[in-house]
């Protein structure tokens, strides 16, 4: 595989997987609409990897002009020249799809089918997806395999597992595609270089964006959602993973695909890590003081999560190489250089 449609590119985890893909040598194509992102990301990109890769502002729910785009890479031979598809562009934010789930559906189902089915127009039968350890139920015991019952309670989760389940209809209907689902967990950290990060518009909805603003004084403090639950400290615990092993996991799923699959991957550490062991090592790794507060749950939000990642291992030949001092290392070495 040579070229590579990358949707939501401009986004914290695709951008990540864009500079590594073309590291290793591949064609890389954008679509990101920008609406949590930056054009400047892809300046960023060409800066880290001496390339830039050839970007389109298209929103996937767009379906005409995303046919376009297709039929734009078909004119010059008997194939579509995009070889496979990574798919990020979605919304992700738990507590806002419980606030307005029709956007969710509409954005992370309907944009995704938009896709599927041009894909299927053009004969592009190699799709990799962002899917979500959200998709899982609550109650599960830890830690979760593939295997394990899923049953999520947001409509983030919904929307992620419906995609699941869509992929996999397209692959019993037809098994020469290839499908890879890649269950995240918590991504975290930045790239070595300081030069990209997750840094969302708005008020961020992810933990370790809402530290930095804090941490930078774009925000006063920290309120942690949830102090009762079962845990070590009473605050929620989740499988934090460096981004750039995510985005390594990319890598390892395209050099998977085969003739005809479908597949599912947890992709994280398989260690649990509480919101305030989080508050504590980025206060260890600046050295400085983060004010917060403990407030009620959050709504959509389940106590404890954390994967077995052995089936990747396994399978797609990757394991995590970066812990959490590293993950909020770098995210701080991200944030010091956007003061």
């Amino acid at each position: 595989m040579k070229t590579i449609l990358v949707t939501g590119g401009l986004g914290f985890i695709g951008s990540h997987t864009v500079c590594l893909l073309l590291e290793k040598g591949y064609d890389v194509m954008i679509i990101d609409n920008c609406s949590n992102s930056d054009i400047k990301i892809l300046d960023k990109i060409e800066k880290i990897t001496k390339k830039k890769p050839k970007f389109y502002n298209l929103d996937i729910r767009n379906y005409k002009k995303l046919y376009k785009l297709f039929k734009f890479n078909s004119l010059f031979s008997s194939k579509c020249d995009i070889d496979a598809v990574i798919h990020f562009a979605g919304l992700k934010s738990v507590n806002e799809s419980v606030k307005n789930p029709s956007l969710y559906y509409e954005n992370n189902v309907i944009g995704t089918l938009n896709l599927l089915r041009i894909m299927k127009i053009f004969n592009v039968k190699n799709f990799i997806f962002s899917s979500s350890a959200t998709v899982y139920s609550q109650d599960n015991k830890m830690p979760v395999t593939e295997e394990s019952k899923t049953g999520p309670i947001n409509p983030y989760g919904h929307s992620k597992l419906m995609v699941e389940k869509i992929c996999k209809s397209f692959y019993i209907s037809n098994n020469s595609w290839n499908f890879v689902m890649l269950r995240y967990f918590n991504p975290i950290g930045a790239h070595p270089s300081g030069l990209l990060g997750e840094n969302p518009k708005g008020i961020p909805n992810n933990l370790m964006p809402y530290i930095l603003r804090v941490m930078n004084k774009q925000l006063p403090i920290l309120n942690v959602f949830g102090s009762d639950y079962d845990t070590r400290d009473g605050t929620g615990v989740r499988d934090y993973i460096h981004v750039m092993d995510l985005a390594e996991g990319h890598l390892s799923a395209l050099n998977f695909l085969g003739k005809g699959c479908y597949e599912i991957f947890n992709l994280g550490t398989g260690k649990g890590y509480s919101v305030l062991d989080i508050v504590k090592m980025m206060e260890k790794v600046s050295n400085k003081n983060i004010p917060y507060k403990l407030t009620d749950r959050r709504k959509g939000d389940i106590p404890i999560v954390f994967s077995d990642p052995l089936k990747a291992k396994k399978l797609l030949n990757w394991e995590t190489k970066l812990n959490i001092e590293d993950m909020c290392g770098h995210s701080w070495n991200y944030i010091s250089d956007i003061k």
